[in-house]
């Protein structure tokens, strides 16, 4: 029953993601009496998620230090910078500029092993960057978001560092020590049990702190469309950048599928809590907007990687007979 019920919230994904950003919205009142649930909802979620790693993952960085290294400057250097550009340009508000900013250096989603493993990717290498990635977010995002506030909003860093190490370091290390202690045995029989109630945590983060965005949704005017739009156009060409830098810095179209949605998904649930919890309400409208189209366009681009597979792969095959 429980995998049946996985299976289901997995397919619908993208309709129930808007759908319990609407019912946040509409029963704001609800939502503001239930903020103190997200950080719990959220270290579940984590430990769900942390359960199918294993310390091997860590060690991988030996094997594919570039690969690694260039995946977390992608993730927390090139992509808030082109979100800084992007939202510095087209909105005078820098309330909107710190929410695009958050939207994009939060760690890679874990939710990108589904695509990595559907498009034929490399999931070990996969495992390893979300690892490292999520072990570095304490360290990484306090520093990104120091840079994009500035001296505007006073931000106490040291708790949110600590907040990160309670939402996702020790959640992660524990799941991972589990993991290793029972070989693997637990993400087997407990990892199925908790993927729906991990997916239901998620439903109820969006539903629960969409409230506190409700004033600004309930007014449909030209920033509203446009927050929506470039917070499209960030995420889709998240994709499209990365598949571009994949293909000219590796040869392997594994390694190019495994950076493309390494780099295109991003574990917004945390950015949503970190931008609800210490800027004004409208920081956190582009980062809850990044949730909306997310798994959709992960669909739409492993599509995009399989024409681009088929086209590389019949290039390899046909040099060798020109050139005999």
């Amino acid at each position: 029953m429980l995998d049946n019920l996985n299976k289901w919230l997995q397919k619908w994904l993208p309709i129930l993601t808007p759908l319990s950003l609407v019912l946040g919205v509409l029963f704001q009142n609800i939502g503001v009496h239930l903020l103190f649930l997200v950080s719990w909802l959220f270290v579940f979620m984590t430990f769900s998620s942390s359960l199918s790693m294993n310390v091997k993952d860590a060690k991988s960085f030996s094997k594919h230090p570039l690969i690694i290294l260039c995946s977390i400057a992608f993730l927390h250097i090139l992509m808030p910078f082109w979100a800084y550009f992007l939202s510095t340009i087209i909105f005078d508000d820098h309330l909107l500029t710190i929410g695009f900013v958050i939207s994009v250096a939060v760690p890679t989603g874990v939710t990108s092993v589904i695509w990595v493993n559907i498009c034929r990717g490399k999931l070990p290498l996969c495992l390893s960057i979300i690892l490292i990635d999520t072990l570095l977010s304490p360290l990484l995002m306090p520093i990104l978001l120091h840079i994009a506030v500035g001296e505007s909003i006073t931000i106490h860093t040291s708790t949110l560092i600590l907040d990160l190490l309670w939402m996702i370091v020790l959640p992660t290390v524990i799941g991972v020590l589990l993991n290793e202690f029972t070989k693997g045995n637990i993400q087997a029989t407990l990892g199925p049990k908790l993927a729906p109630f991990s997916k239901l945590c998620l439903f109820g983060v969006v539903m629960i702190n969409s409230s506190a965005i409700a004033p600004y949704l309930k007014q449909i005017n030209w920033e509203l469309v446009g927050v929506i739009l470039l917070v499209l156009f960030i995420a889709a060409s998240g994709y499209a950048i990365a598949l571009i830098i994949g293909h000219l810095l590796w040869k392997d179209t594994r390694i190019v599928t495994t950076f493309v949605f390494i780099g295109g998904m991003r574990n917004i649930a945390i950015g949503v809590i970190v931008a609800t919890t210490y800027f004004p309400a409208k920081v956190a409208m582009p980062v809850v907007f990044g949730m909306l189209f997310q798994q959709v366009l992960a669909s739409l681009y492993s599509k995009v990687i399989e024409k681009y597979r088929m086209k590389y792969e019949a290039r390899s095959i046909i040099k060798p007979i020109i050139r005999r």
